[in-house]
This record gives C-alpha cells, sequence and structure tokens, in this order.
C-alpha cells in the first residue's frame, strides 16, 4: 500500500496534542508520513528525531504574500486554519504526494486507515458532514443543526484528498479564499475554512461524501452514534470500529459540557475522556500547553487585541502604511503607535472608536448607493425595472 502524508496545523501550544494525534496515526497506518504544519517558533528543548513527526513545515515554509501583514490580520484560531489550503499545495509539490490526509490535533485515530486509503483510490475528495441524521429534539436541533449552519456542513477536522485534476483545482480555489477570507465571522457567512467548502459539492466533481458514522466521532453527533467498548477493548458503534474520535472544544470546556448532554451514562465515552487527559500529561501538556505564540504580541511584549486585527484588515491604507503592524518602533511611526493615538482620539470625542468605524463604514455603503441611485443609469433604466416588477407582480 501506498505511503498517505497526514498534517496537522498548530501553534507550540497544541504540540501535545499533535503528538498524541501522530503516534494515534501511527500506531494505525504503517505507511503513514506525518507532517507537523507550526504557525510559532519551535519550543526549547525539543529535539525533532525523537518526536513522532517526520517533518516540521513552519509557515514561513508557505510562501504566503506579505506574510508579517497576513499574520496580524488573523487570531490564532484563524490563522491556523488559514493555513491550511497552502499546506496542501506544499506537500503536494514538495513531497509529490498521492494522498494526504489533514486531522486536527485534537483527533485520536483509533482503527486501521486502510479503508480510508482505499476510498481515496476512488474519489478525489472526501469530506465528512457534521450530521448525517436529523435531529429530533429542539435542544438537539439548535445546538447540532442550527450550529452546523452556522459553522459549516461539513467538519474541516479531517479533509482527505488523491491528487488529481480536481482535487488540484480543489485546493488552489480553497487555498485563495482562505488567503483573504478566513474569519471567524458569523454574521458575515463566514467560519474559518469550513464554511467555504460548503461551496465545494457545487463547484467540483469526485467528492465523496462520507456518511460513515465510525468516522469524525465527535459530541455533535453522538445523539445519532451510540458509542460502546467491546471485549477486545474496542471503542465500535453497531459493531463497527470507531476509526477516529474529535475531542472538539477539549479546552474551552465545551467538549466536557456537552459529553455530559449527549453521552448520557455512557461511561466507555467518560473512560476515553479521562485517558486523553493523561495521554496529553504524558506528551508535556502541562509544560507546553500554556506557552503563548509569537504571534500573539506586539514586539513590546503587549497581548495583541482582537479589534486591532479586525481593524487592520479592514483598513487598506493602514496595511500600507505599516506593512510589519506587530513591530513597534521607538520614532512611533508604527500600527502599534497608530490605533493608540486613533483610539484616544475617538475616546476623548466619547465614541467607541470600534462602533465609530463600523458607523464610517455603514456611512460609505450609504453613500456609494446613493451614487447609484442618483446615476444617469439608474435614471435610464428605471422603466425596465418597473416594469420587471409588473411582470412579477402579474405572473407570479
Amino acid at each position: 500500500m501506498a505511503d498517505i502524508h497526514f498534517f496537522t496545523s498548530v501553534t507550540a501550544n497544541y504540540i501535545p496534542k499533535a503528538r498524541v494525534l501522530a503516534k494515534s496515526v501511527k500506531r494505525n497506518f504503517d505507511h503513514a508520513i506525518f507532517h507537523l504544519v507550526l504557525s510559532d517558533r519551535l519550543p526549547d528543548g525539543i529535539d525533532l528525531k525523537a518526536e513522532p513527526f517526520n517533518s516540521v513545515i513552519h509557515i514561513s515554509d508557505l510562501e504566503i504574500p506579505h506574510l508579517d501583514a497576513w499574520i496580524f490580520q488573523h487570531s490564532l484560531v484563524e490563522l491556523c486554519t488559514a493555513v491550511k489550503g497552502s499546506a496542501f499545495e506544499y506537500i503536494l509539490e514538495t513531497y509529490q504526494a498521492e494522498k494526504i490526509v489533514f486531522l486536527d490535533p485534537d483527533i485520536v485515530v483509533l482503527h486501521s486507515l486502510d479503508e480510508l486509503s482505499e476510498l481515496l483510490d476512488k474519489s478525489s475528495i472526501v469530506l465528512t458532514p457534521h450530521l448525517v441524521a436529523p435531529e429530533s429534539s429542539y435542544e438537539a436541533i439548535l445546538d447540532n443543526e442550527i450550529c452546523a449552519l452556522k459553522h459549516g456542513v461539513y467538519n474541516l477536522g479531517f479533509l482527505a484528498i488523491r491528487r488529481s485534476p480536481e482535487s488540484l483545482a480543489f485546493i488552489n480555489w480553497w487555498r485563495s479564499r482562505l488567503l483573504a477570507f478566513c474569519y471567524d465571522d458569523i454574521p458575515g457567512g463566514l467560519f474559518t475554512d469550513q464554511r467555504w467548502v460548503d461551496l465545494a459539492p457545487a463547484f467540483f466533481n469526485d467528492i465523496c461524501i462520507l456518511r460513515d458514522k465510525t468516522y469524525n466521532v465527535a459530541t455533535w453527533n453522538l445523539t445519532h452514534r451510540q458509542v460502546d467498548l467491546g471485549d477486545s477493548q474496542t471503542y465500535r458503534i453497531e459493531s463497527v470500529p470507531v476509526k477516529f474520535f474529535h475531542f472538539s472544544g477539549f479546552d474551552s470546556g465545551d467538549q466536557e459540557i456537552m459529553l455530559g448532554k449527549y453521552a448520557g451514562d455512557n461511561q466507555a465515552l467518560f473512560q476515553f475522556r479521562e485517558w486523553y487527559i493523561l495521554e496529553l500529561k504524558k506528551e508535556g501538556q502541562q509544560e507546553l500547553g500554556g506557552l503563548s505564540c509569537m504571534y500573539d504580541h506586539y514586539s513590546n511584549g503587549e497581548k495583541i487585541p482582537n479589534a486591532h486585527r479586525i481593524l487592520y484588515r479592514s483598513r487598506i491604507d493602514v496595511i500600507q502604511a505599516f506593512p510589519t503592524p506587530a513591530v513597534v518602533t521607538e520614532d512611533g511611526n508604527c500600527y502599534y503607535h497608530w490605533v493608540k493615538a486613533w483610539e484616544k482620539e475617538a475616546a476623548v470625542s466619547g465614541c467607541d472608536p470600534y462602533l465609530l468605524e463600523l458607523e464610517n463604514k455603514l456611512l460609505a455603503v450609504q453613500n456609494e448607493r446613493d451614487s447609484i441611485v442618483n446615476s444617469n443609469f439608474w435614471k435610464v433604466t428605471r422603466p425596465l425595472r418597473e416594469l420587471a416588477h409588473w411582470l412579477k407582480m402579474t405572473f407570479s
């Protein structure tokens, strides 16, 4: 069986999770090559020869244009998802990989992935939906179905591709969207890398929507996936071994809350959670889990507020003026001093500066609308619009 390249994307504090993941992949697939994509500095004292990673791919390896400015525009979660398309492309080109699988760092592989390799022989792209069956309770609809509508139909904690013209076109499209629009902005129709892939089945062929309940098991789909622990200490669903489990929301506490809500008295899942906590401890969670990302602070050590990132990416003039926004200079000619002065000036006028910025954007949109309405083109085409409205009202 041919090699499969696996990768995950992390900052340094997620290395313990990535270790657990990489070891679980290699236990269950003999032909795995595992890459760690790191958007951070490598912590001191790490011996890469002793790590379960075949390579470490740094964000600077991905040839992302205007990297300093681009990084600054993203929160850490946004950053680790925004690099995924570029990482797929890098692994395809650098290692001439034929099959690539992305897995979130908070996943554990529990069974042979030979079946997945065979599936990739037949399909160019493999996706797993968050849900494969309708919910029946009002609460589960809110927690799971509406949540999927907000965050994306497919869970991009897993994505597999086989090299083909269709998958290359998909990766090229997805990469370009993530470079420009990988933000946690649900009101604006975005949720990092996931919402984009809702469009993939409409744009691309040869996609397998994998509805197998044993893949990507997580708290959001436990209402339809009864997990039990068999005699051979194998986690199963309807007598079929679970392929991999996703501990999404583990650090925030959401995973524990939702497990308590939807696992009921299923002690196998609570025991599995305890096993995961012990494995993370073995892999250095206490030492590395609290590390701060190098991109989380200005060069003077001050933490970068997310509002500073959002303001920066919304102002093309500011991006052009300050191409290295995290660098604080003594002469004051830097983004840090500019945004501090901007906040101070707004505060003196008694305004919330960020609310004021939104109001300015709204005003710009209204002005653009007014310019269209008052244009000669709009006036000339008015009879056509009125005719179209009359036809719609008459024949609808």
